[in-house]
């Protein structure tokens, strides 16, 4: 029997009912969340102007999840073992001397301690790598010369030469008996087949995605990434930084024809904390606990070697210990502090420190590419330029290809070297992994670095970039508008 247009109508009041209870329900989540109130304002907009497609939205990109113990790892039985492990892998005698370096940054050592329980380590060596086929060739000595066992994870890892070349080794390794342990994020790597995964575990590897999107996992899922690049061997060595596993990140790919990167070997007992990460994640996956005496090694360097604080934060972690470094060394910074990030989006509090340290007198200086990989990204960078060069800070456009680097170094005593882009997304919802060092030695091999980057960049004038077409900024005020939604 057809409906009447009675039923009908009743039908359409009802819905439009639901659609309005159902809106009022996520308002008063996203109030009652205490977000960023520039935050909260936008998702107010986007639900009330964008009926249907603004819901939609929020549950695939809205949804908070900090503090909420929904991820595995918050379950982990022996998680204060764990952390116990990570210490008693520390090599005796470590921390004989004062350390003058260390001293000018003690507030942001002891808050990374409190904040994500990340303990200083003194005797480490680390080399700074900058080119990806360098980076490639480490990767794949020290895979080939491991004895027990390899953790291996990454934001993107792809089926092409350069992720091939890692692959065949890995399989190698495995098929000889090492211990081979893989994760992929599942949205960076999404375009690995299932083939790729198939053939990895013939050969003994334990991979894995990283919360894997599927419905109906889907909408807790895909806002909440893990942007990590890892490698550990043996736990005697580790690869952390920028840099993921695809051709590109080797040779610039048809795009840019140079990928501009950083990256760090690191050896010491930095590793330990590098390695209570990965156990981590990878117990969220595959709820296997790593906590053997074997994954913890004690190591035999220089007690006075180079001092590292290894930081992670997450959307499910309690503070943004990162960004709350980040703000640390640059708020408190002298002379100068220099920044590589591909994407700019620092959010206030960044933005604020980075002001008062340039209209204190500290040179602040960052590079973003000319050209990105991101078109939204890209504009939404560039409407941050003209209030950086109103508070002094000059801002240079990288013309050598892509800059990738997440990078910042500051009066030659500290640098910071990682995944973490100078972002939202890296800040408050993806995964990510820095390293902090407290060394003159490392800090004025990244700041040789920066000397050569600004050669290759192009400094942006106030004048040249107030005459720049409508269009333009146009485009870059709407990006900036959604920027708290990226």
């Amino acid at each position: 029997m057809d409906a009447t247009p009675d039923t009908l109508t009743l039908v359409w009041e009802i819905l439009k009912a639901a659609y309005a209870v159902s809106i009022g329900v996520i308002l008063l989540i996203i109030i009652l969340e205490n977000r960023n109130p520039i935050r909260t304002i936008t998702w107010i907009v986007v639900l009330l102007t964008l009926p249907g497609i603004g819901i939609l939205f929020y549950i695939f990109f809205g949804q908070k999840i900090r503090q909420r113990k929904r991820h595995k790892h918050k379950s982990l039985k022996n998680d204060l073992e764990l952390k116990e492990r990570s210490k008693s892998g520390l090599s005796t005698g470590a921390n004989p001397h004062r350390n003058d370096t260390v001293d000018e940054h003690i507030h942001t050592v002891l808050m990374l301690k409190r904040n994500s329980d990340a303990l200083l380590t003194r005797n480490n060596t680390v080399d700074l790598i900058t080119e990806g086929r360098e980076m490639l060739e480490m990767i794949l000595q020290a895979i080939e010369g491991a004895q027990s066992f390899i953790h291996i994870e990454y934001y993107i890892f792809a089926d092409d030469e350069a992720g091939r070349r890692v692959a065949d080794a890995l399989e190698r390794k495995a098929d000889a008996g090492i211990e081979v342990r893989m994760l992929v994020d599942d949205v960076g790597s999404w375009e690995l087949p299932s083939a790729f995964f198939d053939e990895m575990k013939r050969h003994n590897v334990i991979i894995d995605s990283f919360l894997p999107v599927r419905f109906p996992k889907f909408t807790g899922h895909v806002n909440y990434r893990n942007h990590r690049k890892i490698v550990i061997v043996d736990g005697q060595v580790a690869f952390v930084g920028g840099m993921n596993m695809a051709q590109r990140y080797v040779d610039g790919g048809e795009t840019f024809g140079h990928w501009h990167d950083t990256h760090l070997r690191i050896k010491g007992d930095a590793i330990n904390f590098i390695q209570s990460v990965f156990a981590y994640d990878w117990y969220m996956m595959k709820r296997e606990e790593l906590s053997e005496h074997k994954y913890f090694p004690r190591h035999h360097t220089s007690a006075s070697g180079t001092a590292i604080q290894v930081a992670s934060s997450g959307p499910d972690a309690k503070w943004p210990a990162i960004m709350m470094g980040m703000f640390s060394i640059i708020s408190r910074a002298r002379h100068h502090v220099y920044i590589t990030t591909p994407y700019l989006m620092p959010g206030e509090t960044i933005l604020t420190a980075l002001k008062a340290a340039a209209m204190g007198g500290v040179d602040v200086r960052i590079i973003i590419p000319q050209k990105s990989d991101s078109w939204i990204a890209d504009h939404c960078s560039k409407s941050y330029v003209k209030e950086l060069l109103e508070a002094n800070i000059r801002v240079y456009l990288y013309q050598d290809g892509f800059l990738h680097g997440k990078t910042l170094e500051a009066d030659r005593t500290a640098a910071i070297v990682g995944s973490a882009n100078m972002d939202f997304r890296s800040f408050e919802q993806n995964f990510e992994l820095s390293a902090f060092i407290y060394d003159r030695g490392v800090a004025q091999r990244l700041f040789a670095r920066f000397e050569s980057d600004f050669e290759r960049a192009q400094l942006i004038t106030a004048k040249a970039w107030k005459h720049r077409p409508f269009m333009q900024r146009a485009k870059e005020s709407f990006a900036r508008v959604l920027s708290p939604l990226l």
